[in-house]
């Protein structure tokens, strides 16, 4: 009997033991199943691709907002700067969307002084609501307002010196970027240093 009720003890426990491990490993079993290390690092690659992403169109965002300022304190600059902040939102939201490759500096337009002077920036900002939308999240607080120079060149190699440091943080970024971010980055990154050399050169005229 001793014998017989072990080896009944032993069965049973065998059995629980064997039910236990199905229920760790079958996904209708109620158990959260252990991810595989091939899963937790492709996890950890989308969650860097997410903060570089973010990172980036924060840096675009911050830059728009500039533009945005100094169109405001020296509304004179609108047909120098309008075209330059169009191709800053636009940068925004591919950087947002992951969209592809945007062109590099609007030079052709922006050395027509000529431009229409109705395109001032609560214009240009209205036609691109949908960009910081769908770039950034929403948040809460109010943004910091942006001190311009009250002189006009000053405010122009404040934004020269604005684009130059977007444009190095999108280079820098393009180490740990993929591929496909990695050259709508360039081409942003491009953009912007060639956006620096014409506001600098703006600020000497």
């Amino acid at each position: 009997m001793r014998t017989t009720g072990r080896r009944a003890l032993l069965v049973a426990g065998a059995a629980a033991g064997a039910t236990a491990l199905a229920g760790c490993t079958s996904p209708s079993g109620g158990q959260v199943r252990r991810p595989s290390a091939t899963e937790r690092e492709a996890e950890r690659v989308a969650r860097a691709e997410a903060a570089l992403r973010l990172r980036s169109v924060t840096a675009a965002r911050g830059l728009l907002e500039r533009y945005d300022a100094t169109l405001a304190a020296h509304p004179a600059l609108a047909p120098r700067l309008t075209p330059l902040r169009r191709a800053v939102a636009a940068h925004m939201k591919a950087l947002g969307e992951g969209g592809t490759t945007v062109g590099p500096a609007t030079a052709a337009t922006t050395s027509t002084p000529s431009a229409p002077a109705s395109a001032t920036p609560s214009a240009s900002a209205s036609a691109t609501p949908s960009a910081s939308a769908s770039a950034t999240p929403k948040s809460g607080a109010s943004p910091t307002p942006v001190r311009v120079a009250a002189e006009p060149r000053a405010a122009l190699k404040e934004l020269a010196a604005a684009e130059r440091t977007a444009s190095d943080g999108h280079t820098a970024a393009l180490l740990t970027a993929p591929p496909e971010y990695a050259r709508l980055l360039a081409s942003v990154a491009a953009s912007g240093a060639a956006h620096a050399y014409l506001l600098t050169e703006g600020a000497r005229a």
